[in-house]
């Protein structure tokens, strides 16, 4: 208790609390742009985090990429152009509400349960991060594999398209994946002789060409039409309680499928929400309606992304393993302030462990005040007119993708991936499922290169390990079911 109360005044500091605030509405901003990710802005404030004291070097962390996660979905649903990796997974149903003319009930949605994901994963932090981190350390290279596998069979059903069209999208984005030295061997693959090519295809430079630059063009090719008339958002939370009783279990399996996939290291927030929406839509009683602006796929997505950004902190602070891309960063400011992650960390520094869950229930709590203010200045957006909007996204992609390696090349990348996401778009292929391919296929070939080589090519330890062989299974049954699920109405009706 004496641990509590003194982590309470640690927090309740100024210097915490304008900490807490200034990186809270800087993560807000820096997720509104597309190609500035929330790892993004986590890194540019390392440097700051050096003249700040331990806690308050760690609250920004916090503070900012919780905030840049939800913000993510502002450009996402308005625009079509998602701000952070994690909003691509629902970006099409959250825009769909846009077209519809209900943008704020959409962006009310990830706002709110965002915050409580938040709340929710924070809370199960606190009280079961040793068992969470114990299942997240049975997990090896031949987990993994599987858990890869299984995040890939999420194309065919975060798909609105025909399965077949996913599937080709899918398989495109896992050979894109494979450019580069990037691999076991060393060996240069489809780099046609350019040196830029032999570090791989930079992901963050894809994906704003995929959905930003395609989206420019989009605009470019339809009718010119009129800048819609300004008006004032509605009520941005006034339905959300109507819908957390109504999704309570969508919202539930959404943080608990967060907090999970969070623990794993590696996986984080954008897999989590990609998991999180497929899952929603395969359990969904109406499953026809995903896509066309349907309130049940955001609340599971939105809940779950929020709560896996506190997962990730269960392996980080346990054991020093980075959860995600965040964390990793997180790890090495901890280190650097003397708050050693490991088991004494829960003895030797117990006020200031208890002092970061105050900080991520505070940031996940201003959320919501601070979402709310970020909302009502975007609504400006909608009456601006179309061409201005376009050649601001066009700019800010370049300087976005410039940003992230410092390399005139990421520009190139930018355009050559816009040009191949609107021909996707255009003839009916699935987007999401060749993002998802280009995301997750080196996680799936460097896992399943790392497991044969210790296995000596033996491919038996991918079955028979207890947790790998639930995996696969798991695997092979989402793979299985929609053509056994057809074959068993196709007998009924001869039946009948």
């Amino acid at each position: 208790m004496e641990n509590i109360i003194l982590s309470l005044q640690t927090v309740a500091t100024l210097e915490v609390m304008m900490v807490i605030v200034l990186s809270s509405a800087y993560g807000m901003l820096v997720g509104c742009i597309p190609g500035l990710s929330a790892t993004m802005a986590t890194a540019l404030l390392v440097p700051i985090t050096f003249y700040l004291s331990p806690v308050a070097a760690i609250a920004s962390i916090i503070s900012a990429s919780a905030m840049a996660i939800f913000s993510g979905d502002i450009p996402g649903t308005l625009l079509r152009i998602p701000g952070t990796p994690a909003s691509a997974a629902y970006m099409e149903e959250a825009n769909a509400f846009t077209r519809r003319g209900e943008p704020e009930t959409a962006l009310g949605t990830g706002l709110w349960f965002s915050a409580l994901g938040g709340i929710f994963g924070t809370v199960i932090l606190v009280l079961v991060a040793p068992l969470l981190a114990s299942i997240a350390l049975q997990f090896s290279s031949y987990e993994y594999f599987w858990l890869g596998c299984l995040g890939l069979l999420c194309a065919t059903l975060v798909s609105n398209g025909p399965p077949i069209k996913a599937f080709a999208a899918l398989m495109f984005g896992l050979l894109v994946s494979t450019v580069g030295m990037n691999n076991a061997a060393g060996v240069p693959r489809f780099t046609f002789g350019s040196y830029e090519l032999y570090s791989g295809i930079d992901v963050v430079s894809a994906l704003v060409g995929v959905f930003a630059v395609a989206e420019v063009m989009r605009a470019m090719t339809a009718p010119d039409t009129p800048a819609a008339s300004r008006r004032r958002f509605g009520s941005i939370l006034g339905k959300q309680w109507a819908l957390t009783l109504r999704y309570k279990k969508q919202m539930l399996r959404g943080n608990l499928v967060g907090v999970m996939i969070g623990a794993l290291p590696g996986a984080g927030a954008d897999m989590a929400a990609w998991v999180a929406y497929a899952t929603s839509k395969r359990f969904s009683r109406t499953p026809e309606k995903f896509g066309t602006g349907h309130s049940e796929g955001l609340v599971e997505a939105s809940s779950a992304n929020n709560s896996a950004l506190a997962g990730g902190w269960v392996p980080s602070l346990l054991f020093g393993i980075p959860g995600d891309t965040i964390t990793a960063i997180a790890i090495g400011v901890l280190y650097m302030k003397g708050l050693n992650p490991g088991p004494t960390l829960f003895t030797e520094n117990a006020a200031s462990l208890y002092s970061l869950y105050w900080v991520f229930l505070i940031a996940n709590i201003i959320m919501v005040p601070l979402g709310l203010l970020m909302i009502r200045s975007t609504s400006y957006v909608l009456s601006v007119p179309r061409w201005t909007i376009m050649s601001t996204v066009l700019l800010c992609s370049a300087v976005g993708a410039y940003a992230v390696s410092n390399s005139l090349f990421s520009i190139v990348v930018v355009a050559a991936f816009g040009a191949i996401g609107y021909a996707l778009d255009k003839y009916g292929y699935s987007v999401a499922a060749f993002v998802l391919g280009l995301v997750m296929g080196p996680m799936v070939e460097q896992n399943l290169v790392t497991s044969l080589i210790k296995s000596g090519g033996d491919v038996t330890p991918f079955f028979t390990r207890p947790t790998s062989a639930v995996l696969a299974c798991l695997t092979i049954a989402a793979l299985l079911a929609p053509s056994l699920l057809r074959l068993l109405r196709k007998h009924r009706r001869v039946a009948v």
